[in-house]
């Protein structure tokens, strides 16, 4: 199976769960892989943004990459984790993990807070790329969290630079952003969407997949949408693209994953609803926003009854 077809489809991006003390509960991590492999997911991601990754240490990170590789056992899912942070070396330390693991590829965030310019990022992703030549890397540009925005031209210099740097996931609502890093680098570039709403759109660029907060809620309707548009059966894609869209400001409501965390634990998923600060647990106001959306599209989300 060539990568292009490994990492094809929905990659759910799964958020922590921690346990009432505040501890990463890998019980529930093993529920929800099992969840996900139930309910269609292609495969998972573990360490984005959803992950709240920069409040876990990276014995924490690591130890939670061991639960999911194992969780993940023979089931044929992908296991695509988050690796990055704004410290090269924590960065190298915990993609050397990964390695370890036997992963299909390493999810790099543009490093945060420090706003480095174009020069800096190629560097930085070159150096990435040279210390683990033979891992599959995925830039992740989500400006919106990091403060800084790789360029399209950026991008493609890098995917022309370095073999094993071989795709991207894009979490911009600047859609021609999407449509500029296809042109420079070609229908062999492997692009996912990580802004919910342009999930679907994305596959008429030549995107790959999804890596969609919102399949922590619904990976069901999350892969059936990107099943059913390559197969042609666009009107059914539209429909699931178009009744979600109360689950996607469900997530929203407040800072992501706290919504969705709390749902789930209501619904039984995980044990707790628990977010790490900075972030905050979901407020009652939320909560009511919550319940209001969940019931708007209470059809699309899935049962974990299953």
């Amino acid at each position: 199976m060539s990568l292009r077809e490994r990492l094809s489809g929905s990659i759910a991006p799964l958020f922590t769960p921690f346990t009432d003390s505040g501890e990463v509960d890998h019980d529930s991590l093993r529920r929800m892989v099992a969840w996900q492999h139930a309910h269609g997911s292609a495969g998972i991601s573990f360490g984005g943004s959803t992950g709240e990754p920069s409040s876990l240490s990276l014995a924490e990170r690591a130890a939670a990459l061991e639960t999911i590789k194992d969780a993940i056992g023979d089931t044929g899912m992908s296991f695509v984790p988050g690796t990055g942070s704004a410290s090269l070396d924590d960065t190298l330390e915990l993609t050397a993990k990964a390695v370890e693991l036997g992963v299909d590829a390493a999810l790099i965030i543009t490093p945060y807070y420090s706003r480095p310019t174009q020069e800096a990022l190629y560097q930085w992703y070159g150096t990435v790329a040279r210390e683990f030549p033979d891992l599959p890397l995925i830039a992740y540009n989500v400006p919106s969290r990091t403060a800084v925005e790789l360029a399209p031209e950026t991008f493609a210099r890098m995917f022309r630079d370095f073999d094993n740097i071989v795709g991207i996931k894009e979490t911009t609502k600047d859609f021609e952003h999407f449509s500029r890093t296809m042109f420079h680098c070609g229908s062999e570039v492997l692009m996912w969407s990580g802004i919910e709403l342009l999930c679907l759109p994305l596959l008429s660029l030549g995107g790959i997949g999804f890596i969609s907060a919102l399949a922590n809620i619904a990976p069901q309707a999350v892969a059936d949408t990107y099943r059913l548009a390559v197969e042609g059966d666009m009107e059914g894609a539209r429909k699931l693209h178009y009744g979600v869209h109360p689950l996607v400001d469900l997530l929203f409501t407040e800072t992501n994953p706290a919504p969705a965390k709390w749902l789930m634990a209501e619904r039984g998923l995980i044990s707790s609803p628990n977010v790490r600060p900075p972030l905050i647990n979901l407020t009652d106001a939320g909560k009511d926003k919550v319940r209001a959306l969940a019931d708007q599209a209470a059809d699309y989300l899935t049962d974990v009854t299953d």
